[in-house]
């Protein structure tokens, strides 16, 4: 009895040791696909953080260079600062290291193209420089060095500039590309996994319906994360380029307003400046409500105002009920800014600018209107198409796309921005966006 026992024992530690290699044979190929797909997805999101990691430093460089080396040039010529003391070798310098780190990131030719071509403004700039150094040492070349830095060393900056901006567009497209590949991954992996399932359910019904929840859940849920995640970062960089023309020439005016002993001028340019960049900032804070964004866009039109004050006029009307609704920050100045560039400034005489806002049953519009030169039928479709394509530059209309984008994918497809236009006549820009007061999830975000 004891040894049949003993028997009966091995026998029944047999047949578990092979049902638990037979589990283990049958979940073997599911376990070998799940280490492939896991390495795929950290090789896909390991390159993520390359190409934003481009895109941030290529940023930073955009913003502050061009401003940077325009004015120190200028100090050098005036003789505020001399050879030995001006920062232009450590400008020249820090932007090489920045040019030759991006090379580290870019694997297109197209982009590599254009790096190539920042080392050559760069050596221009260089060369510039050293031409400036050495008409300082004549009394009678002041008029020489002005001419160098309006015709050559702000175009080359500018240049440089534009370069380093398009090299950051070009790869936030690539990092579009990267997500429509990841989320095709994810498409793969998700077939595959379901083919390998369908093999163990054979076996393993217990393993077969658990097992996927286990599995796919984490990826799933982290391939959206890291989506959008990327969306959020690319809009977000996008939306903190502040123009720097719009830094520099501002700061231009108050100095001249200064020079001028224009007093009053130079205190309400300055808060205005102020308060526009308080706003832009706002603690980090991706919603606001109307009431700070309005204080935005009224910062932002006094200071044009005082700048285009013969051309411009503006006037802004919402309705008190509407101040407390939330808005994505930075929403209407960019709408407010291509009115004044793309119609008030191309219309002789000038015009008006006008934001207005009314209350409709489950959403809101806010209306950005000018009277400027406005559109003819075939641009202002090419417009219209140019807010919703994946590729705005046959139109040009890179804020407008952005901001409508962003609305689309924080609030959904019914909402976004919308555009009539008449030739000659001026150009409606309209917000559309759901009825949203400040919560408590909307304060923790």
């Amino acid at each position: 009895m004891n040894s049949q026992r003993e028997i009966g024992k091995k026998n029944k530690s047999r047949l578990a040791t092979q049902i638990r290699i037979s589990y283990l044979i049958l979940l073997l190929p599911n376990i070998v696909f799940m280490v492939y797909a896991f390495y795929n997805l950290w090789v896909t999101n390991e390159r993520y953080n390359e190409m934003l990691n481009s895109v941030v430093v290529a940023s930073e460089f955009s913003l502050d260079f061009k401003n940077d080396f325009d004015y120190e040039t200028y100090l050098l010529i005036v003789g505020n600062v001399s050879p030995e003391e001006s920062a232009l070798p450590g400008l020249l310098s820090d932007a090489r290291k920045v040019v030759d780190g991006l090379k580290d990131y870019t694997d297109t030719e197209a982009n590599k193209k254009r790096l190539a071509s920042a080392e050559k403004y760069l050596n221009n700039l260089e060369g510039y420089i050293d031409n400036i150094k050495e008409n300082l040492s004549y009394d009678d070349r002041y008029e020489n060095n002005m001419q160098i830095w309006e015709n050559d060393v702000q175009i080359v900056t500018a240049l440089l500039q534009e370069t380093i901006n398009e090299y950051i567009y070009y790869e936030n497209r690539q990092i579009q590309s990267a997500q429509i590949r990841s989320r095709e991954l994810y498409l793969d992996t998700i077939k595959i996994s379901v083919g390998i399932l369908a093999f163990i359910v054979v076996g393993i019904v217990v393993v077969s319906l658990i097992g996927p929840l286990w599995i796919t859940r984490p990826i799933e849920e982290q391939v959206t994360a890291e989506q959008k995640q990327l969306r959020k970062a690319e809009f977000e960089l996008l939306q903190a380029q502040i123009n720097p023309h719009f830094l520099y020439n501002t700061l231009d005016a108050i100095v001249w307003s200064a020079e001028a002993g224009n007093q009053k001028q130079v205190v309400k340019m300055v808060g205005s400046l102020s308060e526009f960049f308080r706003t832009s900032l706002n603690k980090g804070k991706e919603m606001v409500t109307i009431r700070e964004e309005l204080q935005h866009v009224r910062s932002y039109l006094e200071i044009q105002q005082i700048r285009y004050q013969d051309i411009l006029s503006y006037e802004i009307n919402v309705p008190q009920e509407l101040h407390n609704y939330l808005i994505p920050k930075i929403t209407i100045q960019p709408l407010v800014e291509n009115a004044l560039y793309h119609g008030i400034k191309n219309r002789r005489g000038g015009g008006k600018i006008s934001v207005t806002g009314e209350l409709g049953e489950d959403d809101y519009i806010i209306k950005v209107t000018d009277d400027g030169i406005g559109m003819d039928e075939e641009r202002l479709s090419q417009v219209r198409r140019g807010l919703t394509d994946q590729d705005p530059d046959s139109g040009k209309i890179y804020g407008l796309y952005n901001v409508n984008e962003r609305i689309r994918l924080e609030f959904g497809e019914e909402y976004g921005i919308s555009i009539d236009s008449a030739y000659e006549k001026g150009t409606t820009l309209t917000i559309r966006l759901p009825q949203k007061k400040i919560s408590t999830e909307i304060v923790k975000n």
